[in-house]
């Protein structure tokens, strides 16, 4: 189960995003302020960015946060998943599978986008199961915030 975050899970989301980025999945983590900077515009407005807590048996065991954009060669909106974490004791569950066929059920979303590090061979299979394929080409990308 899933739900949209509220402002009470300040703290909660804090916690997942922290601990996701200092997990071996992710090639480096960001900077702390990064995570108080993204909530903050979460609850700010939700027309581009969204974050939804995973839940089981009404325990919080996860995140994934999404943002939203418009893409001409899909013809309509595409959502990327910028990150999905959940909790390792909760993991094999289906909780993700359930969020993403949630997603592909939306009529509005005409393309879904996921990153994954070329080492996660796991994370790679289940996305691969999932429908994702990987892409022919490749992003490039300047992060203003590692250039001071």
């Amino acid at each position: 189960m899933f739900r949209p975050i509220t402002a009470d899970d300040k703290e909660l989301y804090l916690h997942y995003v922290d601990t996701f980025y200092h997990t071996d999945v992710v090639e480096s983590p960001v900077p702390a302020e990064n995570y108080e900077v993204t909530f903050n515009e979460l609850m700010r407005c939700d027309d581009y960015l969204k974050c939804y807590i995973f839940e089981c048996e009404n325990t919080p065991c996860g995140f994934v946060l999404l943002s939203k954009t418009f893409s001409q060669e899909a013809g309509g909106i595409s959502v990327t998943i910028e990150e999905i974490y959940i909790d390792e004791e909760y993991r094999g569950r289906g909780l993700s599978t359930e969020f993403f066929e949630w997603l592909k059920a939306k009529p509005e979303i005409k393309r879904l986008r996921i990153e994954v590090e070329d080492y996660n061979e796991g994370a790679k299979r289940l996305y691969e199961r999932m429908g994702f394929k990987l892409l022919p080409y490749l992003q490039m990308v300047i992060d203003k915030w590692k250039l001071k």
